[in-house]
């Protein structure tokens, strides 16, 4: 199994942290614009990925495994990308030197292929964008995200 994992500050409360984490509204500040569904644990929340002019890209289901107030968010991909689906993502939140450091991980992938690499790149500059929005209001959410590549 290979996992992508980072760390990251924040110079907020984790409270708003979690919130960005675990609302729909949030979510749609720093990951993409597009989100829709259930937060609670046991529900389903749909990402989709678009361009600017509005084609489709991608998406994923993710199912909320685990929400830990303040402390852990826990989700495990059901549909998405072939690579994507049983993987787990998960946030750890813990409060440092007047900041949220956010222990992030898009865990178990079952082998280390071109799309864990430009993944593991994503991650680091959608965590940016949290960061970003949290510390000032406004993030770069999909299709305003910094693009890498050629695959967005």
């Amino acid at each position: 199994m290979v996992d992508i994992i980072h760390r990251i500050g924040i110079k907020a409360p984790v409270a708003q942290v979690y919130n960005a984490l675990t609302t729909l509204e949030g979510l749609g500040h720093w990951w993409t614009e597009e989100v829709l569904g259930d937060t609670r644990v046991g529900g389903r929340i749909d990402f989709r990925f678009r361009t600017k002019t509005g084609e489709l890209l991608g998406g994923a289901v993710m199912e909320v495994q685990e929400l830990g107030e303040n402390k852990v968010v826990h989700w495990r991909c059901v549909e998405g990308p072939e690579e994507w689906v049983g993987t787990e993502i998960t946030f750890q939140l813990s409060e440092q030197d007047n900041q949220t450091i956010v222990l992030f991980g898009h865990r178990k992938w079952r082998e280390a292929v071109e799309a864990t690499y430009h993944c593991s790149m994503k991650w680091a500059t959608f965590l940016l964008s949290l960061r970003e929005y949290v510390e000032t209001g406004t993030g770069k959410p999909a299709p305003n995200d910094l693009k890498i590549d050629n695959w967005n």
